[in-house]
């Protein structure tokens, strides 16, 4: 019986999946989007948001945790100090899984895991918000209104064959 062990084993050993699952994170840290299986990025981000979080913390003992699991001092150097930077405010989900579509050799289902933070396309859609649309009137509007000018009445054939008066 498996009780309690929810994450994937991704048929792989223990040694094996955490060196892949290390060496994913990096690359998802140095490149922040990389493509992938499902399975995998749903690994790799129960994998690395807690580092993430630990990472929030500029701490000689955070560092120290994270390097442990990543093992690349210069992706743990950039993720204190970059990525830290970007998700200081947000208070989880840093990462997006973007489904693309499935693999023509073996039908695996591929995706595009990303740091929530960097993908700008996203961002700008975010800060572009379409105003809401009501059915009533708004007092707003026809207060500012400006008032319009008096109809002048058409001119007919017999005013216009008459020279006006200069």
């Amino acid at each position: 019986m498996r009780h309690n062990k929810k994450f994937n084993h991704l048929s792989r050993t223990s040694s094996h999946r955490k060196a892949m699952l290390a060496n994913m994170a990096c690359s998802l840290i140095k490149h922040k989007r990389i493509t992938t299986t499902t399975a995998k990025a749903k690994a790799l981000r129960v994998y690395i948001e807690p580092l993430l979080t630990k990472a929030k913390e500029d701490s000689t003992h955070s560092r120290r945790t994270v390097f442990s699991y990543l093992q690349n001092k210069e992706v743990v150097t950039e993720l204190f100090r970059d990525v830290a930077q970007k998700i200081a405010n947000r208070p989880g989900g840093y990462t997006r899984i973007l489904k693309t579509g499935f693999r023509l050799g073996d039908a695996a289902e591929m995706c595009i895991i990303e740091l929530v933070d960097y993908n700008e396309n996203m961002l700008k859609e975010k800060a572009i918000k379409k105003a809401t649309r009501t059915r009533r009137a708004s007092t707003k509007k026809a207060a500012t209104t400006t008032p319009v000018a008096p109809k002048q009445e058409p001119v007919t054939e017999a005013q216009a064959e008459t020279p006006a008066a200069e």
